[in-house]
């Protein structure tokens, strides 16, 4: 059975451990996929190779405005409409606060925070048109806990929590949901950095004693963008194994 037959979807941070898996997912369910990129060319070079003639990827600053609004305007002229937006997009540059440089927290803030308002103010147009829409924003259980060298980040992730609330309130009326995803350990280069120590701390604290996959988030990204969630809106799902 395919969830998103047909749908037209737009992931961005598609070249990610996360977002190649959403991709994918995507993919194998029907959908056609247009997933944006930054610096790793490679990767999305290779996942467009891998997959069907139905996935293709931009290279774009999402935390450009006027960007945002240029790839909207090309995915509505060649497909006519978007039925999913996943602001999966994401960056680190821990530090503690003492020695942050404003460099790092605009950095963090502009690439994690600003696109998901950037890309939604225009992807909202063609959905509420058609009186339909699923949007998908990539928060974390640190947006929720916070935690230690991680302000910018968490500063981020919280704001997305509260940015997605908020448009689910505004979107309701139209038929568009906008929930977000609260991973919480994840096997991925973006946290490989962190010592084997501080790894092994966290697994003590989950439930399922093991930390999670890119497919598990992928999996429940999927869930949020079909109709088996249609009544479920302005909700934060925590996808992290029972992290106590």
């Amino acid at each position: 059975m395919k969830l998103l037959n047909g749908k037209i979807a737009i992931v961005t941070g598609g070249s990610g451990d996360i977002g190649k898996s959403i991709v994918k997912t995507f993919s194998q369910h029907g959908a056609n996929v247009i997933f944006t990129f930054f610096s790793s060319k490679k990767e999305a070079t290779k996942l467009v190779s891998e997959l069907s003639d139905s996935v293709e990827a931009y290279k774009i600053d999402l935390s450009n405005f006027n960007s945002s609004e240029n790839l909207i305007k090309k995915v509505i002229k060649k497909y006519g409409n978007i039925d999913i937006l996943v602001n999966n997009a994401g960056v680190i540059k821990d530090n503690f606060l003492l020695k942050i440089s404003k460099k790092d927290w605009d950095y963090v803030i502009k690439t994690n925070l600003y696109s998901v308002f950037n890309l939604t103010k225009y992807a909202i147009y063609p959905m509420m048109k058609q009186k339909k829409g699923s949007i998908i924003n990539m928060s974390s259980v640190i947006g929720l806990t916070g935690n230690t060298g991680q302000s910018n980040y968490a500063a981020s992730k919280a704001g997305i929590i509260g940015f997605t609330k908020s448009i689910a309130r505004e979107l309701g009326k139209r038929n568009i949901r906008c929930n977000a995803i609260a991973p919480g350990y994840i096997t991925t280069k973006m946290n490989s950095h962190f010592s084997s120590k501080m790894k092994d701390n966290w697994i003590k604290n989950i439930s399922l004693k093991r930390p999670g996959t890119p497919q598990d988030i992928a999996n429940c990204t999927l869930f949020l963008a079909s109709d088996l969630s249609n009544y479920i809106t302005g909700s934060v799902l925590n996808v992290n194994g029972g992290l106590i």
